[in-house]
């Protein structure tokens, strides 16, 4: 139906042991989830009650919803884009439009192909979701409407990442627009219901994260307007993929081969065409350039390695943050960005979640040019000979790692100079800006260094990419996921610690899975463990508003040992995974 490039992959992807392992951990996850929600409640209140089991199950409906919405759209969306990158990097993309297929057929078997793994996962959480309206609260009808906005959302971000990819030359040019243009759509859609007041149906058609709230919420499910919005937004969705579609179909023998793709001049056959090559008429002499000390660092900074087109991110990104400043910047107007005094305790300025949320970006897209800083090496065949050559560990690491640092230096300074405005403008003290500051230093560090160990321990881009990426979801929305549940369904803390360590040595396995599998060792065991922990008492100390030396310091102190632990083995052993090792570790 859709192409050999779908049939392929439906045929292998079965074969894959890894397929089920997926499948069998995400289920196993939203299980756990309930369970910890489940025991921490029971700790405080037994469900003895119908009135207690409904709020319950209400309550845990609305938690994993946009939890499912936000994991699998993030794996639709740099999934896709990160396949057809990694069939450019290899000059495989080439060889599919020198064939029969026709445009159709490589873009919708490229979007199809990669859909199979997120939308297998959502298919495998349908019965665990059925289970929760036998608590209460939550009947079958929401779970098929958050369903269908999921659905919806999935195909559309998808479709987004292969179209980007398809245009894009370069793996993180494609991930990072992606990310942007996704984020960007989202922003536009919520200004434009606050500015213009748009009735509630039209509110929920343009935007998924009100959709999804509407589906999910008990009450709002029972309006008919909700019905409307969601058939809406559901309508609207497959209207934008289509047309992207479209677009990726009439366009894609345009965009590929490249322009960074070019004919070389074919081999003389007689003398007089040596001659005619050879001639000054024929080519330009070019002086040649002087190379630092470290070429690779060199390279970084003085060559477009990244591609030219790494522009449109930066300008991508700097309206992304002006966006975000403007909306500070009316609260600094409005004086709601101040942090007020409460009865009890200090409670967070309204200004916290818009610098939050460009921060994890930065950090995601840094990480992501970290990532492909090394996996562009191998797929462009040039790591194998960089490893024969005189260049030392150190190098080549600390010269990917400064290299990173230079071309996302947009990425880094604009949220470091929001926090240094917030303090000018007395919404920071001048205390707590010196630990932002410092704070966001080292996570970039701490990004950085991630995306560089797993560009270096996993042989498939895509493969690395997903894990890297992985392993900030975890630390960002994982922890944040195990305070919800822990603060919601307050109890004592004897009660609520079996739950709580449940969760962070499950994530912390999963953490020493990602980084250590190939190489493990005793510091990045200790890391995997620790560092769940030492993110969730920084939150929670964060969010106590307390005192921020405690924040900056145990931050400091658990994130500085992890860097320490990835970046020791690639300084001293400097194993790096190469082709030999994919029939191990599969096609990614």
């Amino acid at each position: 139906m859709f192409g050999p490039v779908f049939n392929r992959e439906a045929i292998v992807l079965p074969k894959r042991s890894k397929t089920y392992l997926a499948r069998g951990l995400y289920v196993l996850a939203m299980f756990g989830l309930i369970c910890t929600g489940y025991l921490v409640l029971d700790g405080s209140r037994s469900l003895s009650t119908v009135s207690d089991s409904a709020r319950f199950g209400g309550w845990m409906f609305s938690l994993l919803s946009p939890l499912q919405l936000l994991v699998l759209s993030a794996l639709a969306a740099v999934g896709s884009a990160s396949s057809v990158a990694q069939e450019k990097d290899r000059r495989t993309l080439i060889l599919l439009l020198m064939t029969r297929l026709s445009g159709f057929e490589v873009v919708v078997g490229k979007l199809t192909a990669t859909l199979l793994g997120p939308l297998s996962l959502l298919l495998a959480a349908l019965p665990l979701f059925l289970v929760l309206p036998l608590l209460g609260g939550v009947s079958p009808i929401q779970v098929l409407s958050v369903f269908v906005v999921t659905l919806a959302s999935v195909v559309f971000a998808g479709s987004v990442g292969t179209v980007v990819g398809l245009w894009r030359e370069k793996t993180f040019q494609a991930i990072a627009l992606t990310v942007l243009i996704l984020l960007m759509l989202i922003g536009i859609g919520e200004i434009t219901v606050a500015t213009l007041q748009l009735p509630q149906a039209y509110a929920l058609a343009i935007s998924p994260i009100r959709a999804l709230a509407a589906a999910a919420s008990p009450l709002a499910s029972l309006s008919p307007e909700t019905s409307l919005g969601v058939s809406l937004f559901s309508l609207l969705a497959v209207i934008a993929t289509v047309t992207v579609l479209t677009v990726g179909v009439l366009r894609v023998r345009i965009w590929n081969p490249s322009r960074e793709v070019r004919l070389k001049t074919p081999e003389p056959e007689t003398s007089e065409e040596a001659e005619a090559q050879q001639s000054p008429s024929s080519w330009k002499v070019r002086q040649p350039r002087q190379v630092w000390s470290n070429p690779i660092l060199w390279r970084e900074v003085r060559t477009w390695a990244y591609g030219r087109k790494v522009v449109i991110i930066r300008v991508a990104f700097a309206l992304l943050f002006l966006l975000g400043t403007a909306v500070i910047y009316g609260q600094i107007r409005d004086g709601s960005a101040f942090e007020p005094a409460a009865r009890i305790g200090r409670s967070l300025p309204a200004a916290t979640l818009p610098v939050a949320a460009i921060g994890v970006i930065s950090l995601v897209l840094v990480n992501a040019l970290a990532v492909n800083s090394i996996t562009g090496e191998r797929d462009g065949l040039a790591l194998d000979l960089l490893l024969v050559t005189d260049l030392s560990p150190r190098e080549f690491v600390f010269g990917k790692l400064l290299g990173v640092f230079f071309v996302g230096k947009e990425l880094i300074l604009l949220p470091i100079l929001l926090m240094l405005f917030l303090a000018y403008q007395g919404v920071m003290t001048v205390e707590n800006t010196v630990y932002a500051v410092l704070g966001a230093i080292v996570l970039y560090l701490f990004v950085t260094m991630l995306g560089i160990h797993s560009g270096m321990n996993y042989v498939a881009g895509r493969t690395a990419t997903l894990a890297s990426l992985g392993t900030v979801f975890f630390l960002c929305v994982g922890v944040a996921i195990c305070m919800t549940i822990m603060v919601s369904f307050r109890g004592a803390f004897q009660l609520q610690l079996a739950p709580f360590l449940v969760m962070i040595l499950g994530g912390g396995a999963a953490l020493f899975a990602s980084l250590g599998w190939r190489n493990p060792s005793s510091a990045i065991f200790l890391a995997s463990f620790t560092l769940p922990l030492i993110t969730f008492y920084s939150i929670t100390q964060f969010l106590l508003q307390t005192d921020h030396l405690f924040v900056f310091f145990s931050m400091a102190v658990g994130y500085g040992f992890t860097i320490a632990a990835l970046m020791i083995p690639a300084l001293s052993e400097f194993d790096v995974s190469l082709e030999r090792d994919r029939g191990a570790e599969g096609n990614g």
